[in-house]
């Protein structure tokens, strides 16, 4: 079974960019994306084979969030249920057999970190969330997560100590939620791997150099892995400032 995540940046941007091309490539079980910039009746992706279930941010142009899948889920859930964090399309959960499917685009601190005290509320309140889906049975959690866990995780560590995505804070949380009983299932695989980025800066042609960040994930329960069969990077992919992540899973 193979799953997909991507921050697409605007998904009418990307797909003039070949979104639709990968799609079809990749021939996905399950393809997430965040980031949309939509609101309801904004694109007609006409997507054979597939159900879709979106959640729209209330401000246009902003955040959002989408799942396509091919099984139809035995539920679907948007938001965390909770009113200060469900009005900016950032969640969407799916229910199925095994496992609980949750899609997210966490919040980012912004720059001068003006929106890291309502980050770490977030945290908390998506983690009680997560745990409490996990519960009842695994989740495959999926998105941009906004936050580098570790050193190896963005090219430079060092000047960025301060920079919204690798502050102490967030990095901590990231800690505090695999502590809890979950895996970064590309660590899990590739503990070691360098220069394995999904998000690189359009404003300084990062890209070019691969001075990016990897912000991007599949977190898994920790009884879920035996389940994983490989996570790859796909930073051949071009139509966003992030790439796709993809999971296979047995």
């Amino acid at each position: 079974m193979k799953l997909i995540s991507w921050n697409v940046n605007g998904l009418r941007a990307c797909v003039k960019k070949g979104f639709l091309e990968y799609f079809k490539e990749v021939d996905a079980d399950i393809f997430c994306i965040q980031e949309t910039k939509l609101q309801e009746g904004q694109i007609d992706l006409s997507l054979k084979d597939y159900h879709d279930y979106w959640n729209y941010a209330e401000k246009k142009g902003y955040s959002g969030t989408a799942v396509f899948t091919k099984d139809k889920p035995l539920s679907v859930r948007y938001g965390l249920g909770i009113h200060e964090h469900d009005n900016e399309g950032r969640v969407i959960t799916l229910e199925y057999e095994n496992f609980y499917l949750v899609n997210v685009y966490t919040p980012n601190s912004q720059r001068e970190l003006t929106r890291l005290d309502y980050r770490m509320t977030w945290e908390d309140d998506f983690r009680n969330y997560l745990k409490e889906l996990d519960s009842i049975k695994p989740i495959i959690l999926c998105g941009d997560l906004n936050v580098a866990h570790k050193e190896i995780d963005l090219k430079n560590p060092s000047t960025n100590r301060k920079s919204a995505g690798f502050t102490d804070e967030e990095r901590d949380k990231m800690t505090e939620l695999l502590e809890s009983g979950f895996i970064d299932s590309f660590r899990y695989f590739y503990p070691d791997k360098e220069e394995a980025y999904t998000w690189w800066s359009y404003i300084t042609k990062a890209r070019e150099r691969n001075a990016g960040w990897r912000i991007d994930y599949f977190i898994v329960s920790e009884r879920f892995k035996d389940e994983l069969k490989d996570v790859q990077i796909h930073s051949e992919i071009m139509g966003s400032d992030h790439c796709p992540v993809v999971l296979e899973i047995k």
